[in-house]
Formats: structure tokens, C-alpha cells, sequence
């Protein structure tokens, strides 16, 4: 068979395809990405990498463009598209940071597929390289060092280290992330040589690498004698007023050295070199002067402190009273307490008052009346005279602002309503007075209370327990105070009854009744009457029944008591009620239960004696019929007993088979005897008709009777089907079987045995004919002339 495939195939599928590309349909899947580096996985830096990534495409599309993106620890390195399967990147000088796990990830329009990681680890750093702008600096000058690592890639910190003639490095710097280089100042304090070296380190997902030491490079560090020299004439015993001198200067051979002269922080004078001021010493110079002499960025100082004696003080003012209220006489007194009597002659001083920085009185004190026009920021100024100088001095600043007296305080309570038996808060507050203001309340059932108000938004409330009486109102005090010199003003609590809506709340409620009896009949209306006896109106009454739970009805009185009526009374209105009393206070009270009645109507109770002598009667009738009844039965059945016993030859005899099946059908028959009373067997029908002289003696028979019989009620019929014979029976006998007979009798009385445990109404019937059978068979066996001989 020609393994090649038809030529009808190959048509089908070109134009199977040509078909597609024509509609716009394509297909197309990504079997495989693969990712390779050579020459391995682990190199040693500066070596040559090539990453390889290729894809494998199944498709049915020409010219399909590939998008190739190159992870490493999954930040992008490389991406590009193109048409062909595969695309290299590479790495000519592989470095530490091109460490890590590479991943090629290629998407063909909808779809992408990833190549499993491969893990480059590039080995090794290059070793820095330190250049310094300056080997022999002087102490504390600044100069320049660089490090270096050109041939490295990513971000570096480096560090530089000092090593000391003694052996000891210790790190004297660390730069912030740089790239693979850095310049940075560097400060050297100590005087001698020693050896500087700097190394970095790189920060990769796999940790941190360092690489080692760079190049050292020897450093001399030479001592700068630039400490300025400062001298202070009068030095000791510096009055206010006294000349001083200062001398700053620096003797070194150095050029562009400068002197600054500073107190507090603030430059006196600069000069280069040195320098020379003069100042008078005032009161606040005292301190420390400092001298310092500058070189480049090098600095070294000389200080030197100084004092300045006060000729005299600053005055003093003072107030008194300093607790000043308006009206008050007050005085302003300005002092001096310390002063050089060999420099200051304190006669000659001159002191004056002044008011907001204006002058308005000229000597050392002044007095005046409090009033909010003397309210102001006060000062005093002294004046006096040295040998070469004259001052001025003026004192601190005090504030006269006289208070206001608090006014009579006022009580009221928080909110307008006060209820009784209910605690309640009351507010003292007086329409003026300076702040802070002390109250205190007194009144029944409470000690005394203090409340300071210190701020404008601030109220002196006080709660207070209950009071059960209107009169107790008045019983309440306030104190307002803002002076300890001054009385208390007294607010009394008459006008709280005036300003106080006051509530009582309402007493228990009583319920009764109209009709009072208790009870009440059918059809009558009823009123259930609430009250109490004290509250304030109006009250709101609510009645219940204790059937029912919502309310009945619900009404506001203005009054202290409320009615509810009942009309046309029915029985389901019995039952206990209860009523609830509420008013302003919003305390509800609830009532005893009253328990009402309801009895029948009269024509109801006479109905019901009618209906109950009827019922009387129609019992009585009942038994007197039956009596009657039971009459007419028995003498019915004795006419009919009469009636076959008119042939005195006439018998029942049944055989001893019949015997056995009425003893078998029987119900309710167990361990009795079925007695037969038999005859001679060979006596004929002319014998049964002449009676005996002799009485025979009956032979019985005992026949056995079954446990349970079905057929109960076929026995009942049975029996009075053979009654039903005898009295139809134109002889009042039934024929005689072959064997002994029985009495017509006596089988009657049995039969009436058996049926004992039959229905109690069918055995009182067959009772009853069992008797006048056994009258009827008596007078049959008297009438019988020959006696039955024994079987």
C-alpha cells in the first residue's frame, strides 16, 4: 500500500486551510517554552552569558509574530516580539546583580506559556578602588575621598574605614546607595599618619554580598594652631555704665584666618586676624563673651564670662488691696529695694506712674477710688544719676481691674416643673458679680453644698432629694460669695413657689361600683367609678379587665375621680376589674381588683324552673307507663299459658339429640346442667293422654356446652322460635322424637337459665315469660294422671 497520502486528501486540506485563513479563522497552540544559559549556570564575574529562550507552536496561521518576556526575580529584563521561534539575550560582562532566577514567558495573541526557571548565580565582585584629593590635611579639615568599582552594575553602599598605627580599623563612614561609585567628605580629628581602605557591598534577592578591601592609601593629619588669644579689661567689678574692652587674635602663619567676637549667640564684631571692641556695659550683658577664629571649615574658640553689678534695681510697684472690688479705695506704691550707695544717691531718685505707657502721676505712690475707668495695664519708672551716667528703670506691669460685687442670687428650679415625692435639681445664680463666685445652698434634708462657678458657661446646679410638701420650697437658701472681706449676698426660696409649676402626683386609686352590691343582673347597666384622693389635674384614668389585656377605655378627667359604664350587662362582663390613675408626674398607680357579678335574668330563672317540672313530669309518666306496660306482658302471657294447658294430654317431648343442640347453641352457659325429664320410650300417643295417679321421678341429664359460640344470637332465635311453635301448635305439643321427651316446661325455664348472659333487656323479657311458663307447666304436671316412669 502506497504510504503516501492521496492526492484528493492533500486538495481537500489546502483548500481546508485556504478556506480558513479566508474566513478569519485560525488555530493555534503553544506546545512547549524553553530557557537555557550558557556556558552554565554558575559563572564567575566578568564572564560571558547568554540566555536562550525558544517557543514551539502548533498553527495554522503564516507570519505568526511571537512577544518574549525575560524575568528575573520577576522584574523584566528583556521583551520583544517577533517573528521567529526563539530570541537570545545576552550578557557580555556578567556581574553580581545579573544574579538570580531567569524566567522567558511567551504570548501568541490570546495565549501565553512560561518555560520553567533557570537559576544564573554569577560569582565574585571587583575589588574597589579609593582615591583621596588630599594625603596630608590638617586636624578637623575637610577633604575628599572616592571609591570605586567601575566594572560593577546595580546599586552599591559603600563605606570607609580608618586604620590606626596601632592596628584598631574602625568605620569612619557609609554612604547612601549609590552606583558603582562615590565621592564623599571626610573629617579627621586626630593629629598623626594612619591608613584609609574602602569596600562595599550589594543587596541581592539571595542576600547581601561584600567584596573585599580596596587599595590603602597612607594619610598624615597635621595640628592647625589657629586658638585665638582674648583679653577683658576691668574685668572685675562691673558696674552698669562701666567701659570694658575686648582683645581677640590669632597668631598663626596661616592666611584667610577669621576672628569673630559673639555674646549669646550674636556676633559682636569679626575681624581677620584680630580685633579690638569697646562697649558699656548695661544690665543684661552679663555672661559669657566668646571668641572664635575660623579657617576654611575649621573652627577653634576662646570664651571668657563677665558680670555686671546693678546700680540699683528695677522699682518695684505694688497694689493694695490686691482683692479690689468697685468703690474700693486702692493705692499704687513704687519701690526701689537694692542699690550702690557709694555710685547712687537714692534722695535724688525720681519716680512716676504711668497708666497704658501714659504718664498720669509723679512720685512713688498714688491712690484712688475703684471704678472701671481706673481699670488698666499699671507701671512705674525710676530715674537716678551716676558719676558718668543717668538710667532709667522701669518696673513690672500690673493689672487694676476692680470686681464686681455679686448681686442678690436668684433660685429657680432646673427645668420649671418640680414633682413631688420626686428629686429635682435647683439653679442659684446672681445677674452679676466677678467671677470666681462661691455658692452655697441650704435646705430641708440636706447639707450645706458648694459649687464655684469660675467660667462664663458655667451654672451652680444642685441636686436635691425629694420633698413631699409645697410648703418646703420656701425652705431653701443660697449664698453667692466673691470676697473674703465681703458678706455673702442670701437668696431665699419664697419665689419658688411663684416661678415653680409644681406637680403632685396622684394617690392610689379606689374603684367601686353601681349597683355597690356586687353583683348585678342581666340586661342592667353598670358603673365602675375610680378615684383618688390627692394629685394634681388633670387625671387620667384607665379601667382593665383581668380578662383582657389591653385596656377597656382610657380618659382624662379634670377631676379626681372618673367614671366607666357598662351597658345591657352580659355574662361575659363578670369577672375582676381594676382601674389605673396617671397625671403629669407620669407615676401610675393601679387599684385593688373588685370582683363583679353577674346573675341571670328573671325571665331567664323562670324558664328554667318550667323546663325542670317538665322534666319532672315526663319522668314520672315514663315509670308509671312502664309499670302498666309490664301489667298488660304478664297478663297477656298468662291468657296464652291458659290457653295450651287446656288438654291435659297434651306434652313436649323432644329427643335427645334436640337436647343436645339447644345445649350446644346456647350462650353464656358454662358448668351448667341441662336437665331432661324423659318418659318410658315405648309409652305411645294414647298413653301421653291419659294422665298418672303416680308422679314419676325425672331423670336428668347433664349435657356439656361449649366455651365460645359464634352464633349468640342465633340461640335468641332459636328460642323463640320453638315458643312460637308450641303456642301455634293446634295441640300445644310438638311431636316426639325416637327418644325421651322433655317438658314443655321445663325446657321453657332452662332456656331462660341459659340466657342469663344475654343483653340485660332481652333476659328481663324472657324472666318474665319464664314465670308464667312455670306457672303453666305447674298446672301441667297436676293435671298428668300417669306418673312418667324413669328412663
Amino acid at each position: 500500500m502506497d504510504p503516501r497520502p492521496p492526492k484528493l486528501l492533500l486538495l481537500l486540506t489546502g483548500l481546508l486551510y485556504f478556506w480558513q485563513c479566508a474566513r478569519g479563522q485560525s488555530s493555534y497552540i503553544i506546545d512547549s517554552v524553553g530557557l537555557t544559559i550558557q556556558p552554565s549556570n554558575t559563572v564567575q564575574s566578568g564572564t560571558p552569558v547568554t540566555i536562550h529562550c525558544k517557543v514551539r507552536v502548533s498553527h495554522n496561521i503564516p507570519n505568526l509574530t511571537h512577544t518574549f518576556l525575560l524575568t528575573r526575580d520577576g522584574i523584566t529584563v528583556d521583551s520583544s516580539t517577533t517573528t521567529e521561534d526563539s530570541v537570545e539575550y545576552e550578557l557580555n560582562q556578567a556581574r553580581a546583580v545579573d544574579s538570580g532566577s531567569y524566567e522567558c514567558r511567551v504570548t501568541v495573541k490570546e495565549k501565553s506559556k512560561a518555560s520553567s526557571s533557570q537559576k544564573l548565580d554569577v560569582t565574585g565582585l571587583q575589588t574597589p578602588i579609593l582615591y583621596l584629593n588630599k594625603k596630608s590635611p590638617f586636624e578637623s579639615e575637610e577633604f575628599t575621598a572616592t571609591c570605586s568599582a567601575p566594572e560593577e552594575k546595580g546599586t552599591l553602599i559603600f563605606r570607609f574605614y580608618q586604620r590606626l598605627n596601632s592596628g584598631k580599623s574602625e568605620k569612619i563612614k557609609q554612604t547612601a546607595p549609590a552606583a558603582n561609585w562615590t565621592e564623599t567628605t571626610l573629617v579627621l580629628s586626630e593629629v598623626g599618619d594612619s591608613f584609609l581602605y574602602c569596600d562595599y557591598e550589594i543587596n541581592l534577592v539571595s542576600g547581601v554580598r561584600r567584596s573585599n578591601h580596596s587599595n590603602e592609601v597612607q594619610v598624615l593629619v597635621k595640628a592647625l594652631y589657629i586658638t585665638p588669644i582674648m583679653n577683658v579689661l576691668r574685668s572685675t567689678d562691673v558696674y552698669e555704665g562701666d567701659i570694658l574692652e575686648v582683645v581677640c587674635k590669632v597668631v598663626t602663619p596661616l592666611k584667610d584666618v577669621e576672628v569673630f567676637l559673639t555674646r549669646d549667640r550674636r556676633i559682636l564684631k569679626q575681624a581677620p586676624i584680630s580685633l579690638s571692641h569697646r562697649l558699656t556695659a548695661q544690665e543684661g550683658d552679663s555672661g559669657e563673651l566668646v571668641c572664635k577664629a575660623e579657617w576654611g571649615n575649621v573652627q577653634q574658640e576662646t570664651n571668657q564670662s563677665i558680670t555686671v553689678k546693678e546700680l540699683y534695681s528695677k522699682p518695684h510697684l505694688t497694689l493694695e488691696p490686691t482683692d479690689l472690688f468697685e468703690g474700693d479705695r486702692f493705692k499704687l506704691n513704687c519701690s526701689v529695694y537694692v542699690y550702690v550707695p557709694e555710685r547712687i544717691n537714692i534722695e535724688t531718685m525720681i519716680f512716676s506712674i504711668y497708666k497704658d505707657n501714659v504718664k498720669i502721676f509723679s512720685g512713688k505712690t498714688m491712690t484712688a477710688i475703684a471704678h472701671p475707668s481706673k481699670n488698666g495695664n499699671y507701671s512705674c519708672k525710676a530715674q537716678a544719676a551716676s558719676y558718668t551716667h543717668s538710667f532709667v528703670k522701669e518696673s513690672q506691669t500690673i493689672v487694676v481691674k476692680a470686681k464686681v460685687p455679686v448681686s442678690e442670687p436668684t433660685l429657680s428650679v432646673v427645668g420649671g416643673t418640680l414633682v413631688l415625692g420626686k428629686p429635682f435639681q435647683l439653679l442659684c445664680h446672681s445677674d452679676s458679680g466677678t467671677l470666681p463666685v462661691h455658692y452655697t445652698l441650704n435646705g430641708p434634708n440636706k447639707l450645706p453644698e458648694v459649687k464655684v462657678v469660675r467660667k462664663l458657661d458655667e451654672r451652680a446646679i444642685f441636686n436635691c432629694p425629694a420633698i413631699n410638701k409645697h410648703s418646703d420650697l420656701n425652705k431653701f437658701i443660697c449664698h453667692a460669695k466673691n470676697s473674703r472681706q465681703r458678706p455673702a449676698m442670701v437668696g431665699q426660696g419664697q419665689q419658688l413657689l411663684q416661678s415653680t409649676n409644681i406637680i403632685e402626683p396622684v394617690s392610689q386609686p379606689v374603684l367601686s361600683m353601681l349597683p355597690s352590691a356586687g353583683d348585678v343582673s342581666e340586661g342592667q347597666d353598670l358603673i365602675l367609678l375610680c378615684s383618688v384622693q390627692r394629685g394634681t389635674l388633670p387625671v387620667s384614668f384607665t379601667w382593665y379587665h383581668t380578662r383582657r389585656e389591653a385596656p377597656l377605655i382610657s380618659q382624662s378627667f379634670p377631676k379626681l375621680e372618673g367614671s366607666f359604664r357598662i351597658n345591657n350587662v352580659k355574662g361575659e362582663h363578670r369577672g375582676g376589674y381594676y382601674c389605673e390613675s396617671t397625671n403629669l408626674a407620669n407615676e401610675t398607680k393601679r387599684s385593688p381588683i373588685v370582683t363583679v357579678g353577674v346573675k341571670l335574668a328573671g325571665w331567664k330563672k323562670g324558664l328554667i324552673a318550667v323546663l325542670c317540672l317538665l322534666l319532672v313530669l315526663a319522668l314520672i309518666l315514663a315509670v308509671v307507663f312502664r309499670k302498666h306496660l309490664l301489667r298488660f306482658k304478664r297478663k297477656r302471657t298468662a291468657e296464652l299459658s291458659v290457653k295450651s294447658a287446656g288438654t291435659k294430654a297434651e306434652r313436649l317431648s323432644l329427643t335427645q339429640a334436640e337436647v343436645n343442640e339447644a345445649a350446644n347453641v346456647t350462650p353464656g352457659i358454662m358448668g351448667k346442667s341441662v336437665w331432661s325429664e324423659h318418659v318410658s320410650g315405648s309409652e305411645s300417643d294414647d298413653q301421653n293422654s291419659v294422665t298418672s295417679p303416680e308422679k314419676q321421678e325425672p331423670r336428668y341429664t347433664e349435657v356439656p356446652t361449649r366455651e365460645t359460640d359464634p352464633n349468640k344470637d342465633l340461640v335468641k332465635k332459636d328460642t323463640v322460635t320453638v315458643n312460637n311453635e308450641v303456642r301455634n301448635s293446634t295441640h300445644g305439643v310438638p311431636e316426639q322424637a325416637d327418644g325421651g321427651s322433655v317438658e314443655y316446661a321445663q325446657l321453657n325455664r332452662d332456656a331462660v337459665h341459659h340466657s342469663d348472659n344475654t343483653n340485660p333487656g332481652e333476659r328481663s323479657v324472657q324472666d318474665e315469660h319464664a314465670g308464667q311458663t312455670d306457672n303453666n307447666a305447674a298446672d301441667h304436671e297436676e293435671s298428668k294422671q300417669d306418673p312418667m316412669p324413669d328412663s
